[in-house]
C-alpha cells in the first residue's frame, strides 16, 4: 500500500471516529431508554357463553386480557398456548387469585358460544368474551390494541389484522404490564406473579 494511499485511509478513519463521537463518548453518562406509556385500561363488560362478564368482577384479582379472534390462523393459538402453558406453571392458590379474558375482535363470527368451545380447547380457566362492534372497538382502543378487517375473499372468507400483545391487569383494575407476542410462558407466569404480589 502506497504513503498516499495509507495517509488518505488515516484521514478517513479519522474522521469517522470523529464523526462517532459526535453520537458517543466513553466517559459520557448512560441514559435509561425511555419506557412506552401503558394504556388506561379501564371497565367493561362483554358477552361469555355464561352471560355479562364485567372486568370488575375480578377485582382481587390479576388478569391477563388478550385480544384476538376464533379463526385465526396462527398468532392467537400460540398466545393462547402460552397463556395456558403458563398458568400451568402458576400454584394453586395464584391460579385462585387469577382470570384470563379472550376478547374476540370479530364479533360478527365469534359467537360466545363459538368462544367458549375455542378457548376451552387451550385451557378451561380461559374466559371468551365479545359484544357488539362499538362495544368491542372500545375496549380495544382504551388499551391499545389495534385490528383491521381484510377484505373477503371469493368465498367470503376474511382475516382480521392485529396486535398480539398481553396486557396484565391488577388486583385494582389497572394495567401494569403488556407483553409481546412470543413472551416465553414462564415470563408470563413471572408477570402474572409479580402483579399478584405488589401492593
Amino acid at each position: 500500500m502506497s504513503d498516499k494511499l495509507l495517509s488518505a485511509v488515516a484521514v478517513l478513519l479519522a474522521a469517522l471516529i470523529a464523526g462517532l463521537g459526535l453520537f458517543w463518548h466513553p466517559e459520557a453518562p448512560a441514559r435509561p431508554l425511555p419506557v412506552p406509556a401503558l394504556p388506561a385500561g379501564g371497565d367493561f363488560t362483554l358477552q361469555s357463553a355464561g352471560g355479562p362478564v364485567a372486568l370488575a368482577d375480578f377485582r382481587g384479582k390479576v388478569v391477563l386480557l388478550d385480544f384476538g379472534y376464533t379463526y385465526c390462523p396462527d398468532i392467537c393459538p400460540t398466545a393462547l398456548a402460552a397463556t395456558a402453558e403458563a398458568i400451568e406453571q402458576l400454584e394453586p392458590d395464584e391460579r385462585a387469585r387469577f382470570a384470563a379474558l379472550f376478547v374476540s375482535i370479530d364479533p360478527q363470527r365469534d359467537t360466545p358460544a363459538r368462544l367458549r368451545e375455542y378457548t376451552a380447547f387451550f385451557h378451561p380457566a380461559i374466559v371468551g368474551v365479545t359484544g357488539s362492534t362499538e362495544q368491542v372497538a372500545d375496549v380495544a382502543r382504551r388499551y391499545g390494541a389495534f385490528y383491521a378487517r381484510q377484505p373477503a375473499d371469493t368465498a367470503g372468507g376474511y382475516v382480521v389484522d392485529h396486535s398480539a400483545d398481553l396486557y396484565v391487569v391488577d388486583r385494582d383494575g389497572r394495567v401494569v404490564d403488556k407483553l409481546a407476542h412470543g413472551t416465553p410462558p414462564v415470563r408470563i407466569a413471572s408477570a402474572l406473579r409479580r402483579a399478584m404480589t405488589t401492593p
